[in-house]
């Protein structure tokens, strides 16, 4: 019984590890600061209010949405999940309301008109991404250089064919892994993400499975299209992705073999898109292509039922 003596009813086992989703969202939350100071300190305390906004207009537009649904509002984190994401996604550079646009989309239309937290078919902060490059193209692909980059140094991310770095290949790789390159605020640091997404498996909050596929994969697939695999890995939104979105409860597979095929899947898209598509970046619509295909994934590996015993028939050498 739930405490407005309510009966809920699940299937079993009901073992609970003393996890409510308040504190799953808000570990995710603790595990974001990572890369969200990484943006800000690169990029300036300019993207701050582009952070502050997002956050903002993502708590608001739920709170509207479960009010004109009838449903009691609860701070359980999500919003501000799909709000940092979001933040975290967007190009330095990016005008405010075009942020608040896309806070009220992911909230709006990605989640609660599936149904609110646990319905929702596709990740929210992607959802509102992949609508933001399709109206606002122009200021989507517009980068500006962090604070530390060097003037003989393009704008451009370093996936683009247009970007042009002026020092050895390792010097590239450091810079990439620390953050100091153009890029989406949030996924310039592989440093600082790596460090949230280890903690998030350290407190088993995320699955390993997928990330590890998922990265896993594109480096073959680099491989076998003779491109650069740690430059595909540390480039672009990859790492982000992996760890913090690929990796959501309600649009990933249930079952651990159902989450390998997920990141294996997610890395051959990625690779595809980059390698043929006419956008350097396949992050967002890989995972986006691969929410749609969840149900599926579930439905054809599905886990055995507790306490279910295979039983082995005996065939008689009598005939």
């Amino acid at each position: 019984m739930t405490p407005d003596n309510r009966l809920l009813i699940s299937p079993g086992p009901h073992l609970w590890k003393g996890l409510s989703v308040n504190k799953i969202m808000y570990q995710v939350v603790i595990a974001l600061m990572f890369p969200t100071g990484a943006a800000i300190y690169f990029f300036g305390p300019k993207v701050i209010p582009i952070m502050g906004v997002s956050v903002g207009v993502s708590i608001l537009t739920e709170y509207l949405c479960k009010k004109l649904r009838g449903r009691a509002f609860i701070m359980d984190g999500s919003a501000v999940i799909t709000g940092l994401l979001l933040a975290l996604v967007l190009p330095p550079s990016i005008p405010l309301w075009m942020v608040a646009i896309g806070a009220v989309f992911a909230i709006a239309i990605v989640k609660e008109a599936f149904g609110g937290l646990g319905h929702n078919i596709f990740n929210p902060a992607l959802g509102a991404r992949a609508f933001m490059s399709v109206s606002f193209s122009a200021e989507m692909t517009t980068w500006t250089p962090t604070r530390f980059m060097p003037d003989a140094v393009t704008c451009a991310t370093p996936l683009n064919e247009s970007f042009v770095w002026q020092g050895s290949q390792a010097s590239l790789y450091h810079a990439l892994f620390m953050g100091n390159t153009a890029g989406s605020l949030g996924e310039t640091s592989v440093l600082f993400i790596l460090i949230g997404g280890i903690l998030l498996i350290g407190l088993r909050t995320i699955n390993w499975r997928i990330p590890v596929t998922y990265i896993g994969m594109v480096a073959l697939m680099a491989l076998a299209f003779g491109q650069d695999p740690l430059l595909y890995i540390l480039s672009g939104g990859l790492m982000l992705g992996a760890f913090f979105m690929a990796t959501d409860y309600v649009t990933s597979p249930l079952t651990n073999q159902g989450k390998i095929i997920f990141g294996i899947a997610l890395g051959l898209v990625t690779v595809l898109i980059r390698h043929f598509g006419s956008m350097p970046e396949g992050v967002c619509f890989s995972i986006l292509l691969m929410n749609a295909f969840v149900p599926l994934i579930d439905r054809f590996i599905r886990p055995k039922p507790y306490g279910v015993v295979k039983v082995v028939k005996k065939v008689s050498s009598e005939g």
